[in-house]
């Protein structure tokens, strides 16, 4: 029986592990990519191409760190920065394209025109993908689709975008709409070359740090299955109250302007270790929403007014599938696709959405999970629940916790999706097995950052690796911190008998839990 052809719409950081996971299943994919090049959003343009995404700004790095933001089977190199430079993750993308050889599945240029359902979707779900290569169009028809294009894709308000080089506003006077983590980073780093900077924030926002406790990078110490476990058992009132207070401590966001009209979990918070820094120097004022614009000056709700040289609006994007037909059925403002990734109404679950989710951590990794369910359940070896159950399905219910805001509908708990994304493909690991016969691993894995590695333990696509990548992670989250080597002044002998107490205590706690 021929493999199955698969069209995987877009080689970006999702594209690029769908291919692979494509490849792992003995599919035939073939890539679409509008643009001449691999990495999508991340490959910096001074100038915008069409075609392709907006480019990220010069200085953007990733806010996630390189251990959790890795592809499972393929760990970044130990020497890279924790928080690096969009640069280097596209020489990563490069590392993983030419060490899988994924390159010549990938057809650049060729921009998506539509994607309809065959004449005989019913009972093939075969579609009809139709692309434009330098202006003629070519005729295709796929087994599956996958769609990565991400949601990165259509500005929400782009009167003026940020070019890149806070050089060209040296001495202006600049409003930066919007406070997300783009929002954030753009107005610090124009503090420093502008005259002044003036950041709107329509219901302000918490601030996290990138750099957590005892240096460690945030989501390695927070985003673990031991902190997941003990969230679970918390209220939310509690964990807004401990977040809250934590967050005050680094600063307090009522003085600097900052203070939210929403609670810690109702809103994604923003991540910036700059923003403060240059709040406190007077360079970046916090202003609230922006009520009109005059000729040469804005005019705020509070009645405040400044004059201003340059507007940038950092208010997100909008999703934009216009080459799938019914597109707004498939994606509504509600985000109605069963568990972000199948729309539930087609007859055939040959359609996946990939990377749409907005994960409370790195999409990366929930991106190449999704991939490997969803060619599981286009070979049939994974079956979906009928149409009306998927579509009252709702993975994690906002009810009163989340703002009513296109990005917040697609919020999940980082561990917990994927977890249940796992669970759907058999990968997800057995904790009370590794504690059983692999405690040292079961003690890294339960208690370390649930690194992609964890989901290569077992199943499907079990790597060989994976079990050494993560007891080696801690040694690649330190390498290149540590320039200078100073003794840490522990023994090792009370180390060693520590991690003993931690393992045996926690495998009766998960005894406990499983009774219970």
């Amino acid at each position: 029986m021929p493999a199955k052809r698969i069209a995987v719409i877009g080689a970006r950081v999702s594209g690029l592990g769908a291919i692979k996971v494509c490849l792992e299943e003995g599919l035939e994919p073939t890539c679409f990519e509008g643009s001449h090049d691999i990495g999508g959003l991340w490959r910096y343009e001074e100038n915008y191409e069409p075609g392709r995404p907006y480019s990220v700004y010069k200085s953007r790095t990733c806010i996630s760190s390189k251990e959790m933001t890795a592809y499972s089977d393929y760990p970044f190199p130990d020497h890279y920065p924790n928080s690096f430079h969009n640069s280097k993750i596209m020489k990563y993308l490069w590392l993983y394209v030419k060490h899988f050889d994924l390159l010549k599945y990938v057809h650049f240029l060729p921009k998506v025109c539509s994607v309809r359902k065959h004449s005989d979707f019913s009972s093939t779900g075969q579609w009809d993908v139709v692309v434009d290569a330098n202006g003629k169009q070519e005729s295709y028809v796929f087994d599956a689709i996958v769609v990565c294009s991400g949601y990165y894709n259509d500005p929400y308000f782009p009167l003026e975008t940020f070019p890149g080089n806070p050089e060209k506003f040296l001495g202006k006077k600049i409003l930066v709409v919007g406070i997300g983590n783009s929002g954030a980073d753009v107005a610090s780093e124009l503090s420093c070359a502008a005259k002044q900077v003036f950041l709107s924030t329509r219901r302000g926002a918490w601030i996290w740090n990138c750099v957590w406790d005892n240096g460690n990078p945030m989501d390695t110490v927070l985003f673990t299955r031991f902190h997941s476990i003990i969230n679970r058992m918390l209220t939310a009132s509690m964990i807004n109250k401990w977040a809250e207070n934590k967050l005050n401590a680094l600063f307090n966001h009522d003085v600097y302007g900052l203070q939210p009209k929403h609670r810690f979990l109702s809103h994604q918070a923003t991540l910036s270790d700059e923003l403060p820094n240059h709040i406190i120097t007077g360079r970046l004022q916090v202003k609230p929403n922006v009520k009109e614009f005059t000729k040469s000056a804005v005019i705020f709700e509070d009645g405040s007014q400044a004059r201003i040289d340059v507007v940038i609006f950092a208010t997100g994007y909008t999703f934009n599938f216009s080459f799938l037909e019914g597109n707004s059925e498939v994606l509504d403002s509600q985000c109605s696709v069963f568990k972000f990734v199948f729309p539930p109404q087609l007859e055939k679950p040959m359609l996946a959405l990939v990377g749409i989710v907005q994960p409370i951590g790195a999409t990366l990794t929930v991106s190449e999970l999704q991939s490997q369910w969803a060619t599981r359940v286009f070979k049939g070896l994974n079956k979906l629940p009928s149409a009306s159950d998927m579509m009252i399905f709702s993975f994690f219910p906002s009810g009163s916790r989340f703002l009513k805001s296109p990005r917040d509908i697609r919020r999940v708990p980082f561990i917990d999706y994927m977890d249940q994304i796992a669970s759907e493909i058999k990968v997800k690991p057995n904790l009370l097995s590794l504690f059983l016969w692999d405690p040292k691993l079961a003690f890294e894995v339960f208690f370390g950052p649930c690194t992609p590695y964890q989901y290569r333990l077992q199943g499907p696509g079990k790597w060989n690796g994976a079990r050494r990548a993560i007891l080696t992670q801690r040694e690649r989250i330190i390498k290149p911190l540590r320039t200078q080597v100073i003794s840490n002044g522990q023994p090792p002998f009370y180390r060693y008998l520590w991690h003993i107490g931690i393992c045996v205590s926690t495998l009766f706690f998960l005894i406990f839990i499983i009774k219970v």
